[in-house]
């Protein structure tokens, strides 16, 4: 079975930072990073100040010190851990990894539900005091984290610039302000806002009109997204490889304008788009020769006419009309 560092409670994180050398981490011999993040970053809405609690958080309880460990050298015998002592308002959790894993490349923190903007702060290196933050970060993905609000945008943009691919999908906080940060990330290259329902068309204007290199943008489901975003595409992420606009509310029209400026468009997901006729479809095979892959379930309107268009598409390799898809080999029959 694989195992993972994520897999380990706070607690056992908690025992191996425990042993490891606080000074060669850049931290001062006995540094507590939770402790010592408390006076720094606050949930936004807790105005007044809080004093730092007198116990160290999240410090296991030892038998005694052990001696420093060498190779071959075996680990001091333990006691259980005390309770947690740490404000969940403080996000310990990432505190810990931003202060002990800070050579990090890729994050997974999928429906943490705890997970805060406070926490996003730790991870993007906000409390510099108390942990460097992971800023070496290339892919993070935060899908459903339902209590994170456009402030954690703004701490990724300013803190993680080297983020290649970021997973908001089901972030129901987050808004079209909170993209105007992320316009910047030079860096990023794949955006997944499926199913945030608080995007809309001036959201995606905003990604559009900043320094974005996008290759692959995810907006399905988001029904505020309209013919207007796929105008705003066309003219600022033309450079796009993948985009998903399922059950977007999108037409013939909107499609008419994107699709002259994106020749260079490889998957197209419109499924379950029901103002898409067999129009939109003619379009979309005279313009994106270089489409392998289209996505056209629950697409009521379009007729056979339409799918015969699609289907002499010379790169199309996936079909997708259903619950299955349409491979190379049987789209010819």
């Amino acid at each position: 079975m694989e195992t993972h560092i994520s897999c380990l409670f706070p607690e056992l994180l908690a025992m191996i930072f425990g042993y490891l050398e606080p000074g060669g981490a850049g931290h001062p011999a006995g540094a507590d990073p939770v402790a010592a993040a408390q006076p720094e970053l606050r949930d936004p809405g807790h105005g007044r100040h809080r004093e730092p609690q007198p116990q160290r958080l999240l410090q296991p309880h030892r038998q005694r010190a052990g001696p420093r460990l060498r190779g071959g050298d075996q680990l001091p015998a333990l006691a259980q851990p005390e309770p947690l002592q740490a404000d969940h308002g403080q996000q310990p959790g990432p505190l810990l990894i931003a202060w002990g894993l800070q050579r990090l490349k890729s994050l997974n923190l999928r429906s943490c539900r705890h997970l805060s903007d406070v926490g996003i702060g730790h991870l993007a290196g906000m409390t510099r005091s108390a942990a460097e933050g992971c800023l070496g970060l290339e892919q993070l993905t935060l899908q459903d984290c339902q209590k994170l609000s456009d402030l954690s945008l703004k701490h990724l943009a300013r803190g993680l610039g080297r983020l290649r691919q970021l997973n908001l999908s089901f972030c129901g906080g987050i808004s079209d302000a909170g993209l105007l940060h992320l316009s910047h990330m030079s860096s990023l290259r794949s955006l997944n806002l499926r199913s945030c329902d608080n995007i809309s068309d001036t959201g995606i204007m905003h990604l559009a009109m900043g320094s974005l290199r996008l290759s692959g943008l995810d907006v399905s489901f988001c029904d505020k997204v309209g013919d207007q975003s796929l105008a705003y595409i066309a003219q600022g992420l033309d450079g796009l490889r993948s985009l998903s606009l399922c059950s977007c509310h999108i037409s013939d029209e909107g499609i008419n304008r994107m699709v002259r400026q994106m020749h260079g468009l490889r998957t197209l997901n419109i499924g379950q788009c029901v103002r898409i006729t067999d129009k939109g479809l003619e379009l979309i095979a005279e313009h994106l020769s270089q489409l392998t892959g289209i996505d056209l379930y629950g697409c009521t309107r379009i007729t056979k006419r339409g799918l015969e268009r699609i289907t002499q598409l010379p790169c199309l390799k996936v079909l997708n009309l259903g619950l299955w898809e349409m491979t190379e080999s049987e789209k010819v029959r």
